[in-house]
């Protein structure tokens, strides 16, 4: 039987044209601005990922060692999250390919509390 892939939420850094690639290639991604969270801390955007069973996707930016630590931080004291990918820098497509790639070798519970890059 075919993984589900997960649900993703693409934080601010990750143009909403990913987004609609990935919504077009049947992935269920929201982008920030669906959900109204645009302008949040990276911490305020990773509950939210969480509290909504998405993987939070996001670029490397200056929040990369944000998310990097936040990641470690929530392992430490015991809070879950869906998964984290960070990419770098690319086009729209080359991101949603390389996204989907990922998602096409890894389930669900293989991306909670990883994080990978892309």
């Amino acid at each position: 039987m075919a993984k589900l892939p997960p649900p993703l939420y693409l934080d601010e850094d990750v143009s909403a044209v990913v987004g609609a690639i990935l919504v077009a290639r049947g992935y269920a991604a929201v982008t920030v601005r669906d959900t109204k969270q645009l302008g949040r801390s990276d911490s305020v955007q990773l509950a939210h990922a969480a509290g909504t069973l998405r993987v939070l996707v996001t670029h490397i930016t200056h929040n990369r060692d944000d998310l990097e630590r936040l990641h470690r931080e929530w392992l430490e004291v015991g809070k879950s999250h869906a998964g984290i990918i960070i990419s770098r820098r690319r086009s729209p497509g080359e991101i949603a390919a390389r996204v989907g790639r990922l998602l096409s070798r890894l389930g669900g519970e293989e991306l909670r509390n990883q994080l990978f890059y892309v």
